[in-house]
């Protein structure tokens, strides 16, 4: 429900604002830059049919809503430049059971220790978002974790991680602490070894990678994904990093570290990569 109807309902309203704007003369260009697209979208905009919304009134009021900002954007001009968004949701399931929420964008920059705070907290949204029953015929002996960073960061000490290691404790991911920054040598150090050769990666997590190790290979190619290797956690350096493969060795278990611009791509990416992984079994 909500992500079908609040995309119906942005899409609609972006539409309708960039044929009223266009009416009014303003270039794609223009229209592009208050709506945060790009000129191609708004021209295929043009040419396509308006999303239906679940009733015609829901339309209706979008619509009208779209109406009233278009008028505003003219008086104001092409030239205006937001300095605050704010996002008001209310979602009612029952009487007495209303959900709501009120946000505001100002596109100010977190300072350092927002930054890190901000960090610690994606962490455990990612964490949280794992599909246990996926990951569980994946967890590595070993014991497994995830660890992020910030953009500019250069040492083990700069990225965050699990102290300890996650576990699955009654089907469920369990971690004894929350992130930390240090708190994960091994990995941080695969983390920091793979930004030399591909800086947009901040974030890591290991699991097992499966028997069938040629697997790996074969998924990569599938999903057009960089893959490198790493013979007893020896980085071999390789131009763009999202998989790493330590194939093991007599007394080395193998791993499979999965890489990705943020925790929550992190996760994501790796549910895919095991699915295909279990499908090939």
């Amino acid at each position: 429900m909500l992500g079908n109807d609040g995309s119906a309902w942005l899409e609609r309203m972006h539409m309708q604002i960039a044929r009223n704007l266009k009416a009014s003369d303003w270039s794609q260009a223009e229209i592009a830059e208050i709506l945060g697209s790009t000129q191609s979208t708004i021209s295929r905009m043009a040419h396509r049919d308006l999303p239906q919304m679940a009733g015609t009134s829901d339309e209706s009021t979008i619509d009208d809503w779209a109406h009233e900002i278009s008028l505003a954007l003219r008086q104001l001009g092409p030239g205006a430049r937001p300095s605050r968004t704010r996002f008001v949701m209310e979602i009612a399931f029952a009487p007495g059971q209303v959900l709501r929420f009120d946000k505001s964008l100002t596109g100010t920059d977190l300072d350092s220790d927002q930054e890190q705070t901000a960090l610690l907290k994606r962490l455990e949204w990612a964490v949280s978002r794992i599909d246990v029953n996926r990951l569980k015929p994946f967890m590595p002996t070993v014991g497994m974790n995830i660890a992020c960073c910030l953009d500019n960061s250069r040492s083990i000490a700069e990225v965050a991680a699990f102290p300890g290691k996650l576990s699955i404790v009654g089907n469920k991911l369990r971690h004894h602490e929350t992130p930390a920054f240090g708190a994960s040598n091994y990995l941080a150090n695969m983390l920091i070894d793979a930004r030399v050769h591909d800086s947009s990666k901040t974030a890591i997590l290991n699991i097992h990678p499966g028997d069938k190790l040629e697997n790996i290979e074969i998924i990569c190619e599938e999903l057009d994904l960089n893959l490198t290797f790493a013979t007893k956690g020896e980085l071999t350096p390789h131009q763009g990093i999202d998989i790493i493969l330590d194939e093991g060795a007599f007394g080395w278990v193998p791993s499979l570290y999965i890489l990705a611009h943020n925790p929550l791509e992190l996760v994501d990416r790796m549910h895919q990569i095991v699915s295909l992984i279990h499908s090939r079994a």
